[in-house]
């Protein structure tokens, strides 16, 4: 029989807590800042994306896993999940914040890319990867945090972007010893680097730290995009995000502290130093940074993620602000705000 109810039940939610406690530690920690209501749908996320990561990068038939995963969250979709706890779950979700299949979809399309020898020969197409394994879920926590305007969807999407370009930063030479590289293969031509060659025998140089660096200002840069968002999310939610933003971002800054090199070394944020950063941001009242002069673009890769949520967005039983608590109208009014302002300077 179809999903009876939009709740996640409590086994089914279980699942998804161990999974994630076993996996991402400073998704998991951070997770534990947001309010009920957001962090079990979170939750279910998470499992969901690590179980189908998982399936696909550790099975011996990739395309057989997609086709597994689409059928699931076919049966998913059709309110008619696999017994299966994660499923389960994730149908909740799916259902009660009516979450687009497209980012799903997207985000399985990123995990299948890792298993097909893809190459990444610009910024663009790391980006493009980005939007797709990371860009995905920012997308998808804004949704069950109930925030759909397209200012505030992008600049979610810009923080997952930006999570994903550090961690690339960091596993250069983990990536590179499993024969994968997501480096832009023209900024390691530019620096004068035979990029076959390296791929055989990873060595690190002043050369690769360059171009490391040069990603952790593009991911630098997207994370001061974001900050517009985190102001624009629910009060309840923002001190979670902005942790979550604060330990990745220093992650950027242990790479710099190890001079650059992710071959030899992986950095790592010490326990001590994001117990630090979490309760930063616990202690912070999260507001909007300083007036943007200038609207912010969206980031062509992840233009389909913004275009498939605002567009799947249900009608709310007002248009405007005034039925809708003090937090959701300050949210309304700066997607408001930024959507004018792009049209005004369009205008022009």
């Amino acid at each position: 029989m179809p999903i009876a109810s939009t709740e996640l039940h409590a086994s089914d939610s279980a699942s998804c807590r161990e999974l994630m406690r076993g996996g991402s530690k400073t998704f998991f920690a951070a997770s534990l800042l947001l309010p009920a209501r957001v962090r079990e749908p979170a939750r279910a996320l998470y499992a969901f994306c690590r179980l189908a990561d998982d399936e696909i990068d550790d099975g011996d038939n990739p395309q057989a896993a997609v086709l597994r995963l689409q059928r699931r969250l076919d049966a998913v979709y059709d309110g008619r999940p696999l017994n299966i706890g994660v499923d389960a779950a994730l149908a909740q979700v799916v259902h009660r914040f009516d979450m687009p299949r497209e980012l799903l979809d997207a985000l399985i399309d990123g995990f299948y890319w890792d298993t097909t020898a893809r190459t990444y020969e610009t910024l663009q197409d790391v980006q493009d990867y980005g939007a797709r394994v990371a860009g995905t879920v920012g997308a998808m926590m804004a949704v069950i945090m109930g925030v759909r305007g397209e200012a505030a969807m992008a600049r979610a999407c810009d923080l997952g972007v930006a999570m994903q370009l550090t961690n690339i930063a960091r596993d250069v030479g983990e990536d590179a010893r499993r024969g994968r590289l997501y480096l832009p293969r023209q900024w390691l031509r530019e620096a004068g680097i035979d990029v076959e060659a390296w791929l055989q025998q990873p060595v690190f140089d002043a050369r690769i730290a360059g171009v490391v660096q040069r990603l952790l200002h593009t991911a630098d840069a997207l994370y001061a995009k974001a900050d517009h968002g985190i102001a624009a999310l629910p009060r309840d939610c923002r001190a979670a995000i902005h942790a979550a933003r604060l330990v990745y971002a220093e992650i950027g800054r242990e790479i710099e502290h190890n001079g650059l090199d992710s071959i030899t070394r992986r950095a790592v944020v010490s326990k001590q130093r994001k117990l630090a950063l979490i309760a930063r941001a616990s202690a912070a009242v999260v507001r909007t940074p300083a007036v943007v002069r200038m609207p912010l673009p969206v980031l062509p890769a992840v233009q389909f993620l913004v275009d498939a949520a605002v567009t799947a967005a249900p009608t709310p039983l007002s248009a405007g602000p005034a039925s809708r608590s003090f937090d959701d109208r300050m949210g309304w009014v700066i997607a408001l705000s930024e959507r004018q302002a792009l049209h005004q300077s369009v205008a022009r």
